[in-house]
């Protein structure tokens, strides 16, 4: 686009953002570029206004050429913070802006001292992410992904790269890599290696011979500099992280960001010793 016409595009768009924060009881801190900060005193209103930012972004993106679209990423956490000269600080800051760091595009992703103020309704619209460590925090932080859309994903979520574009030119690059190993099966993914497939088949890019495996049983996904596993599997996968946590994590039909290094059972859970186990490490 050029730096004039990308620094109008992205402060005609986080202009808006903040603009609109007052209607639903929040308070506009800063602009940070191409970011917002908004403090709120409530979680449910935060939620409702980040998740009507995405709803009305969404449509309006619609409008736009595809290379000229910006989606957005929010990150949401509670805590104490201490304001000085209007601005603020503290942990929930550091833990908001992170997960806008690691979330997708579109994507909403919040802490789950949030999930605990909002209603019913909001709660349902969630799924667990599972532990995430912060950069700058002794302990990790459940985290979960807010699903915003009250519709079948709009097109922009699923659009696909015009003819002519290298899709290649379009990934992060990341300078990171995973390691799965299944008894003697080791390999190493590179992020121009993903998204890769870890099935039964033998046209997977990891197998897993075994029949508690599905066919296609999950997928790795890099995502701004995280890796995500997906399961797409019929009786799910239990990931274990070595630091411990708080136990094991059950995936059915769900995703998890992987982080330093642990154990994956695919079809039975962990406390089977039988179960097929695949160590994992992101490095």
């Amino acid at each position: 686009m050029g730096n004039a016409a990308a620094a109008e595009a992205i402060t005609r768009v986080t202009s808006w953002i903040g603009g609109l924060s007052a209607a639903f009881g929040g308070r506009l801190v800063k602009k940070l570029g191409d970011g917002v900060m908004v403090v709120f005193a409530d979680g449910a209103r935060a939620v409702d206004y980040v998740m009507d930012v995405q709803r009305r972004h969404a449509v309006a993106m619609q409008r736009d050429p595809w290379e000229l679209r910006l989606p957005i990423r929010v990150g949401v956490a509670s805590g104490e913070v201490e304001v000085r000269e209007g601005d603020c600080y503290g942990d929930a800051v550091n833990v908001a802006s992170r997960l806008c760091d690691l979330c997708g595009p579109g994507q909403i992703w919040i802490t789950s001292a949030v999930i605990d103020m909002l209603p019913e309704t909001l709660r349902r619209g969630s799924r667990a992410l599972g532990p995430i460590f912060i950069r700058g925090r002794g302990e990790p932080c459940d985290v979960f992904q807010l699903e915003w859309s009250e519709e079948e994903p709009s097109e922009f979520l699923t659009m696909q790269a015009p003819s002519g574009v290298n899709p290649a030119a379009l990934r992060d690059a990341l300078g990171k890599e995973v390691v799965l190993q299944w008894q003697e099966s080791v390999r190493c993914f590179q992020s121009y290696d993903l998204p890769a497939h870890v099935g039964r088949i033998k046209t997977s890019d990891f197998v897993v011979a075994d029949p508690r495996v599905s066919r296609t049983h999950a997928q790795l996904e890099w995502r701004n500099g995280a890796v995500v596993l997906v399961d797409l599997s019929s009786y799910g996968t239990w990931v274990r992280f070595s630091d411990g946590g708080d136990g094991d994590v059950l995936l059915r039909r769900e995703e998890c960001l992987l982080h330093g290094a642990g154990l994956l059972a695919l079809g039975a859970p962990l406390t089977d010793p039988s179960a097929p186990r695949v160590e994992f490490e992101v490095r």
